[in-house]
């Protein structure tokens, strides 16, 4: 697996009346060159300062607001920006990341020019992604020379690759109508991915239970990410009309003449007008729903509008408010006078999102820790943090640790034959396959290096395509490797492990609350979960710190002290309860400000079992 590339292109340095310029060229003409080079593989490997990217991005997406918000918005006025913040941020992050590491080489560093692109080289281009729906926008080397002033007359907006997607059809500009037999609703859910299912179903059933009617929209468009149980008593389950993700076309507000109008970044000026015309680009191509294009996002308002039109719920629920989905269901629940509550579905950190916002009303976190973050990120003028465990982690309980340990010794010695005695399970994220392959790396040495007899047992990310594991399995030599079938996952075999090992998925919170030793892995400075901050997890940089791990786990169980286990996630079993409460008191009561489980911002967050809220 190799690092990430925009093409084979190298970067050489020339002149022009005397003051150096830098020359995208074909990595042939390298070999040739008598000034300073370097291949554009070799810039992208660069490690760049966390700090000035993070601000770097900040103050271009802050210039990109100002400058191009009112472009286009939707009927209900939701404009684009707001919309599609989150991937518009993640292809500005990659922007700004070639611009800090192009600083960083020396030779550049000392003899700052304009860059001279690549003729004919698109300039939105795709990286490799182990996900199977969502796609990795970046810009090419020849887009940032492109954004930083050069003439582009031979090259088109998109690479080859995007241009050789499938097309699909514009024919039909209206939404599919409503079904006829739609009624009046208590709650309305919106699911596109098989965690926001898992999170909102238990949450369904309790309201269910109590006599609110619910319905659940699935909007996966990826067949493994649909609510794969059929509706209940009390909850009726619809899909997303076939053709709502299915349009793309241009988003003509967005296609501006160049104008005087420059961002600075890294002590590079952007142009925001050819920004902007490249960021179309994430809005013209149909993504499915974790990326919709524009027109997409114009049809599905309407859509939803209808939805809540028809059936008039009291509370719009979700699990992801942050992503263009999201956002549009919590303005649109806004618009309907409905209130909107989100529920956490994965854990968080300070770096774990592209875009730190929040927009439903009521917000539901897992643990104490997350209330700090939840407050700060809060963005509805009158949003309470509420701290209630997480819904999908109630039935952990009842799971069968016998019954799991069965089905990991069958995946690792088939037909019968000899198991290891220590079973490990890699809990994995849809990382680009070089990332993936370093992590692959440092967990199997480490397993070959631990005092017993291991066995490793990979478990792919809900989203992620399970081929990219394909050469671990067929290495010769060191433990023996297998691979969870999907419809399993590391929810349905992590209770019959030894230990977990992971970079940031939930499921570390989950073996950590059933006592299973957890591995946090990664070299230094890679984003994780932060257990081992809490003393539930051990934090794995290097080969060493994974065999010494391993070698130190014991049968059985751990204890975990109640209060290290609530910072992370308040588990008492009843979270699906709690949350179906909170929806059914705001529905008949409103806020109350008399209710001594909320506090205002900076209060400390009250320990008890009946949950925190913070307003």
């Amino acid at each position: 697996m190799s690092p990430r590339t925009t093409g084979g292109l190298g970067l050489v340095r020339s002149s022009n009346a005397g003051k150096p310029t830098w020359a995208l060229v074909g990595t042939g003409a390298l070999a040739h060159a008598r000034t300073d080079h370097i291949h554009t593989t070799d810039l992208e490997a660069t490690t760049v300062d966390k700090q000035l990217l993070s601000s770097g991005v900040e103050d271009v997406m802050e210039a990109v607001d100002r400058y191009s918000t009112k472009l286009a918005t939707t009927p209900g006025g939701a404009d684009w920006l707001h919309v599609q913040y989150v991937p518009v941020r993640r292809l500005v992050a990659e922007i700004v990341r070639k611009l800090l590491a192009l600083n960083s080489w020396a030779p550049f560093a000392s003899a700052p020019g304009p860059l001279t692109l690549a003729p004919y080289e698109g300039l939105v281009g795709l990286r490799s992604s182990s996900s199977r729906e969502y796609l990795a926008y970046t810009v090419t080397w020849s887009g940032v020379a492109y954004v930083l002033g050069a003439a582009a007359p031979h090259n088109p907006t998109r690479s080859a690759q995007l241009r050789n997607r499938a097309r699909t059809s514009t024919a039909n500009t209206e939404p599919s109508p409503l079904p006829s037999d739609l009624g009046r609703q208590d709650v309305l859910a919106l699911s596109w991915t098989s965690r926001h299912a898992a999170t909102l179903t238990p949450v369904l059933a309790e309201l269910a239970r109590g006599g609110q009617r619910s319905l659940l929209l699935d909007l996966a468009t990826d067949a493994a990410e649909r609510c794969s149980a059929g509706p209940a008593r009390g909850i009726e389950l619809r899909a997303a009309p076939s053709d709502l993700f299915t349009v793309s076309g241009t988003a003509e507000g967005l296609h501006r003449p160049d104008d005087e109008h420059v961002v600075q970044a890294g002590g590079h000026g952007i142009q925001l007008a050819r920004l902007v015309r490249l960021l179309s680009v994430l809005l013209e191509t149909s993504g499915g729903c974790t990326q919709p294009s524009w027109r997409t996002v114009v049809r599905a308002e309407s859509w939803l509008d209808d939805i809540l039109s028809t059936t008039r719920p009291h509370t719009v629920l979700l699990s992801n408010d942050t992503s263009p989905l999201g956002v549009l269901a919590a303005h649109a629940a806004e618009r309907h006078g409905a209130n909107s509550v989100h529920v956490q579905h994965g854990a968080w950190t300070a770096e774990s999102v592209a875009w730190p916002a929040l927009h439903s009303r009521d917000i539901i976190v897992m643990g104490e820790r997350d209330l700090a973050l939840g407050r700060g990120w809060a963005r509805h003028p009158e949003a309470e943090v509420h701290v209630l465990g997480q819904p999908r982690f109630d039935v952990l309980a009842g799971l069968s640790r016998r019954a799991q340990r069965r089905y990991l010794e069958k995946l690792l010695a088939p037909g019968g034959r000899r198991a290891p005695t220590r079973i490990a399970v890699w809990a994995c994220q849809p990382f680009n396959p070089g990332h993936l392959n370093s992590h692959a790396d440092l967990l199997l040495d480490g397993l070959a290096e631990a005092d017993g007899d291991w066995g490793l047992v990979i478990a792919p990310h809900p989203a992620q395509d399970a081929d990219a594991f394909t050469p671990l399995v067929k290495r010769d030599g060191g433990p023996p490797v297998a691979v969870v079938d999907p419809r399993v996952g590391a929810r349905g075999c992590l209770a019959g492990a030894d230990a977990i090992a992971s970079a940031y998925s939930t499921c570390g919170i989950e073996a950590a609350l059933l006592g299973i030793p957890v591995l946090e892995i990664g070299p230094p400075g890679e984003r994780t979960l932060g257990l081992a901050g809490h003393g539930l997890a051990t934090r794995c940089e290097a080969t060493g710190d994974i065999a010494e791990a391993l070698s130190g786990v014991r049968g059985g169980p751990a204890p975990i002290p109640r209060a290290a286990l609530d910072a992370v996630c308040r588990w008492r079993g009843d979270s699906a309860a709690r949350v179906a409460r909170l929806i059914t008191d705001r529905a008949t009561s409103g806020p109350r400000a008399d209710d001594s489980t909320h506090h205002h911002p900076g209060a400390a967050a009250s320990p008890k079992d009946e949950g925190a809220s913070a307003r």
